[in-house]
């Protein structure tokens, strides 16, 4: 069974960290919606006073982290002792876990252009306090699958044609595809029945089950066997997102989002009385 257009989300302009100028595809007033996905955040520009301030120092826990470039470099460091560049086509997959603290500042390209997305994902109750943890996965790490009729697909996580992306969460089974599809073509792509799914669109315009979409428009999928997209009279590129749901009680705050209020309570006082971190720190932190 094909799966119908649940909602359709066309996101709103913030700023977050140090003054960082974001596009919010969907965040916390919409996350259960969107199990076990919390929140994307697209931050596309080629203007450096639009990204530079970046994000210092600040916590997370309960939560992963998966931040995909397009253009442009991130510095990276955290508490864990990680320090790495992740460059355009490359992949950051942080697990928070039980806390980590860490920063993230924009450098952008040559041209001053700054493009790509984070994407928040849930951890389970039982997972909420695993080991924190930090991937880099560079982009000649990732897949492409190119097919007869000029689909690109790179998997950076997931199975396509046979092929599996690198990345793996913990306990949702996510998939996570950067698709770009010709003009006047059909992708047509299995689901699991159960899973949450959704595109945003990166580029060019469509249709799905005969709506146009075009650039930063997210569609929410109710349930079903596969999902289609059709290009218009240009290539279409999109962002496919699925995964497992936890069905669990969301208590979300800033940076953190536990499995109760005690929870969430209690990892703020940690981080106040500087107990959040269970692993060393590296020195100067």
């Amino acid at each position: 069974m094909r799966r119908e257009i649940k909602q359709i989300f066309y996101g709103e302009p913030v700023h977050e960290g140090a003054g960082v100028k974001l596009h919010r595809a969907f965040g916390y007033f919409e996350a259960s919606l969107f199990d076990p996905f919390l929140m994307l955040d697209d931050f596309r520009s080629d203007k450096p006073e639009d990204y530079l301030k970046g994000f210092p120092w600040h916590p997370h826990r309960g939560i992963e982290t998966i931040t995909y470039l397009l253009k442009g470099d991130v510095e990276h460091g955290d508490s864990l002792g990680n320090a790495a560049v992740t460059g355009a086509g490359s992949v950051q997959w942080m697990t928070a876990g039980s806390g980590i603290i860490h920063q993230e500042m924009p450098k952008g390209d040559e041209n001053g252009s700054m493009h790509g997305f984070q994407l928040w994902a849930n951890l389970s109750s039982e997972n909420k306090m695993t080991d924190p943890e930090y991937r880099e996965i560079p982009s000649k790490d990732i897949p492409i699958v190119n097919r007869e009729d000029g689909t690109s697909i790179k998997i950076i996580a997931g199975k396509v044609d046979g092929t599996k992306g690198p990345a793996k969460g913990i306990g949702i089974d996510p998939e996570y595809l950067d698709v770009t599809v010709p003009a006047d073509f059909e992708f047509i792509h299995p689901t699991k029945r159960g899973y949450t799914a959704f595109i945003y669109v990166t580029a060019g315009n469509g249709t799905v089950n005969g709506q146009q979409v075009e650039n930063r428009s997210l569609v929410l999928f109710d349930d079903g066997d596969e999902l289609a997209v059709n290009a218009g009279n240009s290539p279409i590129s999109f962002l496919l997102l699925t995964g497992k749901p936890i069905n669990e009680m969301i208590y979300w705050r800033g940076p953190i989002v536990m499995h109760t209020a005690e929870e969430l309570d209690k990892a703020f006082q940690e981080y106040k009385d500087g107990t959040f971190i269970k692993h060393p720190k590296p020195q100067g932190l």
